[in-house]
């Protein structure tokens, strides 16, 4: 493959960058408690790095097109290392925030990282290319969690440092072994409606055709994010999970979705069928925060947890393939923008209301709120199935 040394180089960058934030994943919950923080803070501290995310994600991967990718993603793993020693150090709720906030508002390393691939890569070997952002995760994944949460039990500041090492590790990563790929242009524009894909949500939300299978994917997105930002608050309080423990459930979690992606995917839709296994993936999730609600034993407690991991394992390339499938070739770019804006707006949400349910009601009622968005996503692929048989039959 051509540029294969450029190839190498960013998947070592994307590795140490989610190596770097799994890390500090398990055990984030109880560091802000320990400054007195509740569960809906933790959401607030969450919500305001996606937020930030959300902004500066495409007005860095503008200035990177002015500018080069090369300064952009430099100055963003910067910021980010900044953040992680700000994480190590802080002797407060307000500085794990401003941790946070530093990272939200300057790192959006995966963005200029995913826009660098683009830049390398051919449209034949595009698709191919882009898989290393799926591996990428899958490994940092496998490794981080476990570890975060094994060390922090020692001490909070430890994989907090360790993180802004991979972090700087991809800062001198980049600096000797990445070349540049954009040429520096003499002006630089900047449309608001086109960055935020205001004008695509406008035309896809009205177009009936797509619009549903718009909500099924952003439902699936805000169940995920709900669950998954307030797992580790409601394991400790229905089990006494401490961050070893949350280490080592995302890690299992990030081996079966390894497999289910990256082995057993294609050969169950060759079974299956995309349209049975959707449904498969949807169910599972909902059966699985069903339990959620009702569970005293933590042998059910891991069967609800492998349920949501399958499901989602089957979910979301599902849903974003049925998507991509109904527009054009043209159009892939911009339907693409919208799906991670939608992404993107249920991690601003999801923590929110996930911790929310805990800090005000009790554990279960983390599963009747995620179970109850996932199910809007089943009643409009039921109602979506049964109109599209109802005029073929007509």
């Amino acid at each position: 493959m051509e540029y294969k040394k450029e190839y190498i180089t960013i998947f070592v960058i994307m590795i140490t960058e989610v190596l770097g934030f799994s890390l500090i994943l398990p055990f984030l919950p109880y560091y802000v408690e320990n400054f007195g923080a509740s569960p809906l803070t933790y959401g607030l501290i969450l919500a305001s790095f996606s937020f930030l995310q959300l902004i500066s994600s495409p007005i860095m991967g503008k200035l990177s097109d002015h500018y080069g990718r090369r300064p952009m993603l430099f100055f963003s793993q910067l910021s980010t290392f900044i953040s992680f020693i700000i994480l190590g150090l802080a002797n407060s709720l307000l500085m794990v925030f401003l941790s946070r906030i530093v990272d939200g508002l300057l790192g959006s390393n995966m963005t200029l990282a995913q826009a660098y691939i683009s830049d390398i890569s051919t449209k034949e070997n595009r698709s191919r290319a882009f898989g290393l952002v799926g591996v990428a995760f899958g490994i940092g994944f496998l490794i981080g969690p476990a570890i975060g949460g094994t060390l922090a039990r020692i001490d909070y500041s430890i994989p907090s440092f360790i993180a802004a090492g991979f972090s700087f590790i991809t800062i001198i990563t980049t600096y000797f072994f990445l070349p540049e790929t954009v040429k520096r242009k003499k002006d630089i524009k900047f449309d608001f409606k086109k960055a935020f894909h205001i004008n695509e949500f406008k035309k896809y939300f009205h177009n009936k055709k797509i619009s549903s299978k718009l909500f099924q994917f952003f439902s699936y997105t805000l169940t995920h994010s709900i669950y998954v930002t307030a797992f580790a608050y409601f394991a400790s309080l229905m089990f006494g999970f401490k961050e070893n423990n949350i280490g080592y459930l995302l890690t299992y979690i990030g081996f079966l979705s390894i497999i289910l992606r990256g082995v057993l995917l294609g050969k169950l839709i060759d079974i299956f069928g995309e349209f049975r296994l959707r449904y498969a993936g949807v169910f599972s999730i909902f059966i699985g925060m069903v339990m959620l609600s009702f569970l005293q034993n933590i042998i059910f407690f891991y069967i609800a947890m492998t349920l949501f991991a399958v499901g989602s394992g089957l979910s979301m390339p599902l849903l974003a393939g049925e998507i991509s499938r109904n527009v054009s070739e043209k159009e892939q770019g911009a339907i693409s923008g919208v799906r991670s804006s939608l992404r993107s707006i249920s991690q601003i949400i999801g923590p929110l209301i996930g911790n929310a349910m805990i800090n005000y009601f009790y554990p279960g009622s983390l599963g009747i709120a995620a179970g109850a968005v996932i199910s809007v996503a089943i009643i409009l692929m039921i109602k979506e199935d049964f109109l599209q048989h109802r005029n073929f039959s007509y």
